[in-house]
């Protein structure tokens, strides 16, 4: 038996190059949480390299997220704030948010600080106008609608007193928290 056959715990530097360089390709193209990043590396890895063991496989992840936090080029706080942001002005609720990143690995300490900038209100009227609920109605409500729409928004994670509280906004009242909502996040990008 050979050297090249047996399994071994240490990754060869082929294994390690592949895994920078994949590391690269997939931080080029899109932001990743740590979880994710050695995920992805971990099912590559074990398609590119044939009788690759366990061991090997943890250390090349692992060797692939080093690289990236030693570069800079992964930070699961700034991916949970930018996400965050992006969430709430689609119109999700802070719950919805945090499964979602809890989902993509992102620690809950992480979590909980990128959620203390996020306003359930202005996502509930966005969620609203998106689909024509409460304030942006264009049919008549009847009970059946109302139950639709009340549920809608618990579905989606709001509580039913923001949920409520939406339902039964003006227009004007609706439009004036998006417009409020719009200016304070210009605000915290250009701080």
């Amino acid at each position: 038996m050979t050297d090249e056959t047996v399994p071994s715990d240490i990754p060869t530097s082929r294994m390690l190059s592949w895994a920078r360089n994949s590391a690269i390709y997939r931080l080029e193209r899109r932001m990743m949480t740590e979880k994710q990043l050695f995920d992805a590396i971990t099912r590559k890895a074990k398609e590119k390299f044939e009788g690759i063991s366990p061991a090997q496989l943890k250390a090349v992840a692992d060797f692939a997220v080093k690289f990236a936090y030693d570069n800079k080029v992964i930070d699961d706080s700034a991916y949970a704030e930018i996400s965050t942001r992006s969430a709430v002005r689609g119109g999700k609720s802070k719950r919805a948010i945090a499964q979602k990143l809890a989902a993509k690995g992102v620690s809950s300490d992480r979590v909980e600080a990128a959620l203390e900038e996020a306003d359930d209100l202005y996502a509930a009227a966005i969620f609203a106008r998106k689909r024509a609920f409460g304030p942006f109605r264009r049919v008549e409500l009847d009970e059946k609608r109302k139950a639709k729409e009340l549920s809608a928004f618990a579905r989606n994670g709001f509580s039913f007193d923001i949920g409520r509280k939406v339902f039964d906004m003006s227009f004007e009242d609706a439009e004036e928290i998006i417009l409020a909502g719009r200016s304070l996040a210009l605000q915290h990008q250009r701080s």
